[in-house]
């Protein structure tokens, strides 16, 4: 028989109640399977960072759907990712981002990295739009993924770049200066499911930029799921105030990637990356952002000295068994 427990801290600990159970010796039995016992120790690993880590930031998610928790399930799931991966844990300050329309400082001022997720429609993009220029202004590290770059991309054309009728074709679809819009070819679809752009995509990375940094690689593929796109024809004019597309479609037609120069961490993706994330492989993104966060801190961190273990740790009669 197999006892499967609730556990105690997080849902990453099942794979090791289970396996102190035998469940994966049983499987392996049942299939006549021969295999070498499991090395869980970069589990484990993990694990203890998730549970019990030597430091803690403080993220902010700016939304729309902050009352269903499950809404950015895939989000808050890639910060735990990529913070384990720092022995860091994270503490979430979700932020309704109509909340933010008159006044961000007082829900801002504490955190270490703003986040804006994807979404649709024009409710609260007011809100995100003062929590990105906040992050810009304060070198507060932030991440925009998809309508969180978008966002950020109407920001500073309105605030840098003096576009001051800066707007997407979403919010506005009579805007003068449309700098986020449909494609041409798009504009006279009526099925709004048909001018999605969805799925993997690939896209190459920039050289000399923050992006090649942080990916190390001269080309990606990430998934999409979004209907409006950067208008390239505002490219050069941005490019010359700070805002660099550091990611294109492999035609460069399509901005995919940005970044602002002079910013420590000023990161939007016109893509999904949560969607790859995994616990032991947090996505380079999320991994770069914690990063950042972390660098930024001062009295908010918990350091524990290199030589002793952290008086954060959960002992191990705490954790999961090793059988």
């Amino acid at each position: 028989m197999v006892e499967e427990l609730d556990v105690e801290h997080t849902i990453y600990e099942v794979p090791l109640t289970l396996h102190a159970e035998g469940l994966d010796q049983l499987v392996c039995d049942l299939l006549h399977l021969e295999t070498p016992a499991p090395d869980l120790a970069d589990w484990r690993k993990f694990v203890e960072w998730v549970v019990s880590p030597k430091r803690r930031s403080k993220i902010a998610v700016v939304g729309k759907y902050m009352e269903v928790r499950d809404a950015y399930k895939s989000i808050y799931e890639s910060l735990t990712h990529a913070a384990a991966s720092e022995d860091c844990g994270i503490d979430l300050k979700l932020i309704d981002a109509e909340s933010l329309e008159q006044s961000v400082d007082a829900q801002l001022k504490d955190v270490d990295g703003v986040l804006i997720p994807g979404g649709f429609g024009v409710r609260g993009a007011d809100g995100k739009i003062n929590a990105a220029r906040y992050a810009r202004e304060r070198k507060i590290p932030y991440l925009g993924l998809c309508l969180g770059m978008q966002v950020a991309t109407i920001e500073f054309a309105r605030n840098v770049c003096g576009i001051k009728d800066a707007n997407s074709t979403e919010f506005d679809k009579d805007t003068t200066e449309p700098v986020i819009s449909l494609l041409e070819e798009q504009r006279g679809v009526r099925n709004k499911g048909a001018s999605m752009r969805l799925g993997t995509w690939p896209t190459k990375i920039v050289p000399g930029t923050l992006a090649e940094t942080i990916y190390g690689e001269t080309e990606v593929t990430e998934r999409h799921r979004h209907r409006y796109e950067f208008n390239m024809k505002y490219r050069d004019r941005m490019n010359a105030k700070g805002f660099v597309i550091s990611g294109t479609s492999p035609d460069g037609a399509l901005a995919e990637l940005i970044e602002l120069r002079g910013h420590p961490y000023f990161v939007g993706c016109q893509y999904h990356p949560e969607f790859q994330s995994k616990p032991n492989q947090p996505h380079p993104l999320f991994k770069g952002f914690i990063q950042a966060c972390l660098g930024r801190q001062t009295s908010r961190v918990t350091h524990a000295r290199a030589d002793q273990e952290s008086p954060l740790r959960a002992r191990d009669r705490e954790l999961v068994p090793q059988q």
